[in-house]
């Protein structure tokens, strides 16, 4: 994974959120203790992780022919900040138990609450407290950004798009909610599959690669073609990132994604791989999507009976398609960008398998 290790990118991103950690710990530390566990939650979200993000700001920097230096790790170092906060409130949308393999921060406040034998109920006070570690993490991603060392120039060209980047995420995670109120049920294939793309390009495809690349674009000064560009090889590879993440979802090993396989399920997410099972599958395939999506006591052996039909159906075979086309439009997109250094074409070329593969 040299894009990602060949310039120490991760521990030189968890430094830089190491140091801002210290920093906002020590203003809150006049309102006392109890600061401590809202800060540990964030802290134990930014420890560790690929730095997917980061790293499509570091190399939307350094791909113009910009240099290395700590002022653009502290600038990729606020999408992770930024992605913290969208994971502390989507686990909390969704009721999540896990992330990353450990309790979700709600079910850790809950606890808190309910050793401490506190009056009121542990879950409300877990999702308050979740959403107020997220809402922190909102302010400290503009913070970290703004105050990174970039020069002032470099910061105001980027901040339009990542101003776009924050409220645009907000309105994607409304979609997602809005979608599985509103149902599929009077929609046809191709009506299911666009409303899912674009939740997938709202609420997470943009925001994880083309955004933070673009920011990193125009904190360096690129052209217009340069951007477009590059704007086209991002809205590729993100959708084929959240594909891959929404068949993790289902078919992921738990030790390798941390959330128990079938959660998405559970939750009754609509997604491609559900979308075409639909359209796919015989009767009693359809029957039993429909009778079990949603339901969130669906032990393993359901999540097993649910697997099968989406193999049997070409869903799975179906959205790998997608997968890898959308890998190779994002590298036809790298191949036509103008403007971009050898080494940083590279990168984004190595970006796009880091993105797709099937143990991401």
């Amino acid at each position: 994974m040299h894009v990602l290790d060949g310039v120490d990118l991760r521990p030189r991103v968890q430094q830089a959120l190491d140091e801002h950690l210290v920093r906002q710990r020590e203003v809150l530390a006049g309102l006392g203790p109890p600061m401590t566990p809202l800060v540990d939650a964030v802290a134990d979200l930014l420890s560790g992780g690929k730095r997917l993000r980061a790293a499509f700001l570091y190399w939307g920097w350094r791909a113009l022919g910009q240099p290395d230096g700590p002022g653009v790790v502290r600038a990729a170092s606020a999408m992770e900040i930024f992605q913290a906060a969208a994971l502390l409130h989507d686990d909390v949308m969704d009721n999540s138990d896990l992330r990353r393999g450990r309790p979700a921060a709600h079910r850790t406040f809950g606890t808190w609450h309910q050793q401490q034998e506190w009056s009121g109920d542990a879950q409300r006070f877990g999702h308050a407290a979740a959403i107020l570690a997220g809402d922190l993490c909102l302010n400290w991603t503009d913070e970290a950004f703004a105050t990174s060392g970039l020069p002032a120039a470099a910061l105001q060209r980027a901040r339009p798009e990542f101003d776009r980047m924050r409220t645009q995420l907000m309105g994607g995670q409304f979609l997602d909610i809005l979608e599985g109120a509103r149902g599929w049920r009077d929609l046809d294939l191709a009506a299911r599959l666009e409303r899912c793309r674009t939740v997938i390009r709202h609420k997470s495809a943009r925001y994880s690669v083309e955004q933070p690349l673009l920011i990193g674009a125009d904190a360096a000064g690129a052209s217009a073609v340069t951007r477009a560009g590059l704007a086209r090889y991002g809205a590729a590879l993100g959708e084929a990132f959240q594909l891959r993440d929404d068949v993790l979802g289902v078919f992921g090993d738990p030790g390798q994604t941390g959330k128990p396989a079938g959660d998405d399920l559970r939750e009754g997410k609509h997604t491609v791989l559900v979308a075409y099972a639909l359209a796919h599958a015989d009767p009693d395939g359809v029957a039993l999507v429909e009778a079990s999506l949603g339901d969130p006591d669906l032990d393993e052996e359901a999540v097993q009976s649910l697997r099968e039909v989406l193999v049997r159906s070409t869903a799975l075979q179906r959205t790998e398609e997608l997968i890898s086309d959308g890998a190779d439009r994002a590298l036809q997109a790298l191949d036509q960008t103008p403007g971009l250094t050898d080494e940083g074409t590279q990168a984004l070329r190595d970006l796009v398998g880091v993105c797709t593969d099937r143990a991401v």
